[in-house]
Protein backbone atom coordinates (compact mmCIF):
# COMPACT_ATOMS: atom_id res chain seq x y z
CA UNK A 1 0.00 0.00 0.00
CA UNK A 2 1.38 3.41 -0.97
CA UNK A 3 2.55 5.59 1.91
CA UNK A 4 0.27 8.62 2.35
CA UNK A 5 1.84 11.85 1.15
CA UNK A 6 2.21 14.74 3.54
CA UNK A 7 -0.26 17.55 2.99
CA UNK A 8 1.20 20.26 0.79
CA UNK A 9 1.09 22.87 3.56
CA UNK A 10 3.06 20.59 5.90
CA UNK A 11 5.77 19.88 3.32
CA UNK A 12 6.05 23.62 2.71
CA UNK A 13 6.45 24.29 6.43
CA UNK A 14 9.22 21.70 6.68
CA UNK A 15 11.08 23.25 3.74
CA UNK A 16 10.71 26.84 4.89
CA UNK A 17 13.87 27.18 7.07
CA UNK A 18 16.06 26.10 4.14
CA UNK A 19 14.27 28.56 1.86
CA UNK A 20 14.81 31.38 4.35
CA UNK A 21 18.50 30.51 4.72
CA UNK A 22 18.95 30.45 0.94
CA UNK A 23 17.26 33.84 0.67
CA UNK A 24 19.45 35.19 3.48
CA UNK A 25 22.63 34.16 1.67
CA UNK A 26 21.55 36.02 -1.46
CA UNK A 27 20.57 39.16 0.46
CA UNK A 28 23.63 39.16 2.74
CA UNK A 29 25.98 38.61 -0.21
CA UNK A 30 24.40 41.45 -2.20
CA UNK A 31 24.09 44.04 0.58
CA UNK A 32 26.47 42.99 3.33
CA UNK A 33 25.35 41.74 6.72
CA UNK A 34 25.02 45.13 8.42
CA UNK A 35 22.97 46.73 5.62
CA UNK A 36 20.75 43.71 4.97
CA UNK A 37 17.28 43.78 6.48
CA UNK A 38 15.13 40.87 7.52
CA UNK A 39 12.30 42.44 5.52
CA UNK A 40 14.44 41.90 2.41
CA UNK A 41 15.14 38.29 3.37
CA UNK A 42 11.46 37.60 4.02
CA UNK A 43 10.46 39.20 0.73
CA UNK A 44 12.97 37.14 -1.21
CA UNK A 45 11.80 33.97 0.55
CA UNK A 46 8.18 34.82 -0.29
CA UNK A 47 7.02 35.02 3.32
CA UNK A 48 6.07 37.67 5.84
CA UNK A 49 8.58 39.02 8.33
CA UNK A 50 6.40 37.57 11.09
CA UNK A 51 6.73 34.11 9.58
CA UNK A 52 10.50 34.50 9.46
CA UNK A 53 10.53 35.22 13.19
CA UNK A 54 8.83 31.88 13.80
CA UNK A 55 12.09 30.23 12.75
CA UNK A 56 14.84 32.72 13.60
CA UNK A 57 15.00 35.15 16.51
CA UNK A 58 17.06 37.83 14.76
CA UNK A 59 19.52 38.45 11.96
CA UNK A 60 22.47 37.08 13.93
CA UNK A 61 20.58 33.85 14.64
CA UNK A 62 19.79 33.54 10.93
CA UNK A 63 23.43 34.08 9.99
CA UNK A 64 24.59 31.36 12.38
CA UNK A 65 22.00 28.97 10.97
CA UNK A 66 23.23 29.78 7.48
CA UNK A 67 26.81 28.89 8.44
CA UNK A 68 25.71 25.67 10.13
CA UNK A 69 23.55 24.59 7.20
CA UNK A 70 25.76 25.66 4.30
CA UNK A 71 29.38 25.42 5.48
CA UNK A 72 29.64 23.12 8.50
CA UNK A 73 28.34 19.98 6.67
CA UNK A 74 31.21 20.32 4.17
CA UNK A 75 33.71 20.31 7.03
CA UNK A 76 31.98 17.30 8.57
CA UNK A 77 32.29 15.50 5.23
CA UNK A 78 36.02 16.26 5.12
CA UNK A 79 36.39 15.02 8.72
CA UNK A 80 34.65 11.78 7.80
CA UNK A 81 37.12 11.17 4.99
CA UNK A 82 39.99 11.09 7.48
CA UNK A 83 38.94 7.56 8.34
CA UNK A 84 39.67 6.30 4.82
CA UNK A 85 42.83 4.32 5.60
CA UNK A 86 42.96 2.75 2.13
CA UNK A 87 43.55 6.08 0.38
CA UNK A 88 46.99 7.71 0.30
CA UNK A 89 47.32 11.02 2.11
CA UNK A 90 48.26 13.02 -1.03
CA UNK A 91 45.13 11.70 -2.75
CA UNK A 92 42.99 12.35 0.31
CA UNK A 93 44.35 15.88 0.70
CA UNK A 94 43.69 16.55 -2.98
CA UNK A 95 40.11 15.33 -2.56
CA UNK A 96 39.51 17.53 0.49
CA UNK A 97 41.04 20.59 -1.18
CA UNK A 98 38.94 20.04 -4.29
CA UNK A 99 35.85 20.07 -2.12
CA UNK A 100 36.96 23.30 -0.46
CA UNK A 101 37.61 25.00 -3.81
CA UNK A 102 34.20 23.88 -5.08
CA UNK A 103 32.45 25.38 -2.06
CA UNK A 104 34.40 28.63 -2.34
CA UNK A 105 33.55 28.94 -6.04
CA UNK A 106 29.83 28.50 -5.26
CA UNK A 107 27.53 31.19 -3.81
CA UNK A 108 28.27 29.77 -0.34
CA UNK A 109 31.83 31.06 -0.73
CA UNK A 110 30.51 34.58 -0.07
CA UNK A 111 30.22 33.76 3.64
CA UNK A 112 33.94 34.19 4.48
CA UNK A 113 33.91 37.59 2.77
CA UNK A 114 30.91 38.63 4.86
CA UNK A 115 32.60 37.59 8.09
CA UNK A 116 35.81 39.47 7.31
CA UNK A 117 33.93 42.59 6.25
CA UNK A 118 31.77 42.64 9.39
CA UNK A 119 34.17 41.19 12.00
CA UNK A 120 34.85 44.54 13.65
CA UNK A 121 31.18 45.43 14.03
CA UNK A 122 29.95 41.94 14.92
CA UNK A 123 32.69 40.29 17.01
CA UNK A 124 30.33 37.61 18.31
CA UNK A 125 29.69 36.43 14.75
CA UNK A 126 33.42 36.48 14.03
CA UNK A 127 34.13 34.33 17.09
CA UNK A 128 31.33 31.98 16.12
CA UNK A 129 32.74 31.62 12.59
CA UNK A 130 36.25 30.97 13.88
CA UNK A 131 35.00 28.24 16.21
CA UNK A 132 32.56 26.57 13.81
CA UNK A 133 34.48 26.88 10.54
CA UNK A 134 38.07 28.10 10.79
CA UNK A 135 39.17 25.99 13.76
CA UNK A 136 37.50 22.85 12.43
CA UNK A 137 38.81 23.41 8.92
CA UNK A 138 42.35 23.90 10.15
CA UNK A 139 41.87 20.84 12.35
CA UNK A 140 41.08 18.74 9.27
CA UNK A 141 44.15 20.05 7.45
CA UNK A 142 46.35 19.53 10.51
CA UNK A 143 45.22 15.93 10.91
CA UNK A 144 45.75 15.25 7.22
CA UNK A 145 49.24 16.71 7.31
CA UNK A 146 50.14 14.77 10.48
CA UNK A 147 48.79 11.60 8.85
CA UNK A 148 51.02 12.13 5.82
CA UNK A 149 54.09 12.65 7.99
CA UNK A 150 53.41 9.58 10.14
CA UNK A 151 52.97 7.41 7.02
CA UNK A 152 56.16 8.71 5.44
CA UNK A 153 54.27 10.30 2.56
CA UNK A 154 55.03 13.90 3.59
CA UNK A 155 58.35 15.28 4.72
CA UNK A 156 58.76 16.23 8.38
CA UNK A 157 56.79 19.40 9.01
CA UNK A 158 54.85 21.10 11.79
CA UNK A 159 51.19 20.57 10.80
CA UNK A 160 50.01 23.42 13.03
CA UNK A 161 52.27 25.87 11.17
CA UNK A 162 51.68 24.51 7.67
CA UNK A 163 47.88 24.28 7.94
CA UNK A 164 47.30 28.06 7.68
CA UNK A 165 49.75 28.21 4.76
CA UNK A 166 47.67 25.62 2.91
CA UNK A 167 44.43 27.44 3.79
CA UNK A 168 45.68 30.93 2.89
CA UNK A 169 45.25 30.69 -0.90
CA UNK A 170 41.70 29.44 -0.39
CA UNK A 171 40.82 32.63 1.46
CA UNK A 172 42.34 34.65 -1.38
CA UNK A 173 40.19 32.69 -3.85
CA UNK A 174 37.08 33.48 -1.79
CA UNK A 175 37.89 37.20 -1.65
CA UNK A 176 38.55 37.33 -5.38
CA UNK A 177 35.50 35.30 -6.41
CA UNK A 178 33.01 37.18 -4.26
CA UNK A 179 34.46 40.69 -4.15
CA UNK A 180 37.21 41.47 -6.65
CA UNK A 181 36.27 39.43 -9.73
CA UNK A 182 34.19 42.16 -11.46
CA UNK A 183 37.11 44.59 -11.13
CA UNK A 184 39.86 42.24 -12.35
CA UNK A 185 41.35 42.37 -15.88
CA UNK A 186 40.96 39.20 -18.00
CA UNK A 187 44.66 38.30 -17.80
CA UNK A 188 44.45 38.03 -14.02
CA UNK A 189 40.95 36.56 -13.98
CA UNK A 190 42.06 33.44 -15.84
CA UNK A 191 44.38 32.39 -13.01
CA UNK A 192 41.48 32.44 -10.53
CA UNK A 193 39.06 30.30 -12.50
CA UNK A 194 38.35 27.29 -10.21
CA UNK A 195 39.81 24.53 -12.40
CA UNK A 196 42.95 26.46 -13.26
CA UNK A 197 43.42 27.62 -9.68
CA UNK A 198 42.92 24.12 -8.27
CA UNK A 199 45.42 22.52 -10.63
CA UNK A 200 48.16 25.04 -9.89
CA UNK A 201 47.38 25.24 -6.18
CA UNK A 202 47.49 21.49 -5.52
CA UNK A 203 50.62 21.08 -7.64
CA UNK A 204 52.49 23.66 -5.56
CA UNK A 205 51.17 22.36 -2.23
CA UNK A 206 51.96 18.71 -2.90
CA UNK A 207 55.42 19.42 -4.30
CA UNK A 208 56.18 21.24 -1.06
CA UNK A 209 54.86 18.42 1.12
CA UNK A 210 55.85 15.17 -0.52
CA UNK A 211 58.68 13.25 1.08
CA UNK A 212 59.94 12.50 -2.43
CA UNK A 213 58.95 15.48 -4.59
CA UNK A 214 57.41 14.67 -7.93
CA UNK A 215 60.09 14.57 -10.61
CA UNK A 216 62.92 13.95 -8.16
CA UNK A 217 65.65 11.80 -9.65
CA UNK A 218 64.37 12.30 -13.20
Amino acid sequence: MAKPRKPRWQRRKDERPAEIISAALAVFAARGFAAAKLDDVARRAGISKGTLYLYFRNKEDLFKAMVREMLVPNIALAEAQLGDDATSTPELLTRVLRGMVSVIASPVGAIPKLVIAEAGNFPDLARFYVEEVVARGLGVLGRLLARGVSRGEFRTINPASIGPVVAGPLMLLAMWTHALKPHTPPAVRAAFEPDSFFETYTDVILRGLLATPAGAGE
